[in-house]
């Protein structure tokens, strides 16, 4: 527990799961006031709190749906600091399979909803002469998965995204950030594991991805979005920083003469 964010209030989209409410947990932590939005209500809320947190129905595809969210926001907290925008969504086909309908929403989700959600809480941001905005963005905006064409270029574009942001908001006062987890251990994640017949097989290979020998947790991405998200940070802008224990890093080698590394990160995740 700390007070690096006392006084700030936060608005964390996609935050009723996963990466989202291990953001939203931490920067409450750090006294802010946290408002959760999301398309999936948390269960008794109806608009109330749980554990610090405030959530509110947004769906950030939609123009009109944005704008009620941050008007509520207003009404109840009067300012705006901090903007996270980690709602997102993957769609895993091929692009023979992909359809037009499929490519629309996960542009929708993954790339117009940091544009709608920046649109709408920037002028109060201004209005301020301060603010951080921290974009989740993905290490598949530098590399990617198979059969994530559309989740790569929505990414791609989000780390673009924030590159403008960081020239044209910055004389405001507002600093843009992006935040490209790896391969993180959330519900979906290890879903795709526990589907494998030798799950220890794959949790070891998957360590072995890393040279930091591991996977990387929620908390992991959560520490990240904190620091862009507070003054320690007030002199970076514009950056995509990837948060993935140095796996885009390594070049890839022939498991041969691969063999000897990863015989030694073995070590580390027995």
């Amino acid at each position: 527990m700390g007070n690096r964010l006392s006084g700030k209030v936060a608005v964390v989209t996609g935050g009723n799961r996963g990466i989202g409410r291990a953001i939203a947990e931490r920067l409450a932590e750090e006294e802010a006031a946290v408002v959760v939005g999301d398309v999936l209500g948390e269960p008794g809320t109806a608009g109330g709190s749980v554990e610090g947190l405030v959530f509110l129905p947004l769906d950030v595809t939609k123009e009109v749906s944005v704008r009620a969210f941050v008007d509520e926001v207003l009404q109840r907290f009067g300012k705006i600091d901090i903007l996270v925008n980690n709602a997102g969504i993957v769609i895993h086909k091929s692009i023979d399979e992909q359809t037009v309908d499929d490519w629309d929403r996960l542009m929708a989700v993954n790339l117009r909803g940091p544009f709608l959600m920046t649109k709408y809480v920037a002028p109060e941001m201004r209005r301020i002469g301060s603010g951080a905005i921290v974009n989740i963005g993905s290490v598949e905006g530098f590399m990617v998965n198979p059969w994530h064409t559309a989740y790569a270029a929505a990414k791609a574009g989000v780390h673009g995204l924030t590159l403008g942001l960081a020239v044209d908001l910055g004389p405001d006062g507002i600093r843009c950030n992006t935040v490209c987890p790896g391969w993180i251990d959330t519900d979906l994640n290890r879903s795709y594991v526990e589907m494998h017949p030798d799950r220890r097989l794959i949790e070891r290979e998957l360590g072995q991805l890393h040279p930091v020998g591991r996977i990387g947790s929620p908390k992991d991405i959560a520490n990240a979005v904190l620091w862009l998200a507070s003054d320690e940070s007030s002199f970076v802008s514009g950056e995509m920083i990837a948060v993935d224990g140095a796996r885009t890093k390594k070049i890839s080698l022939p498991a041969i003469l691969d063999e000897e590394y990863r015989a030694k990160l073995s070590k580390l995740t027995l």
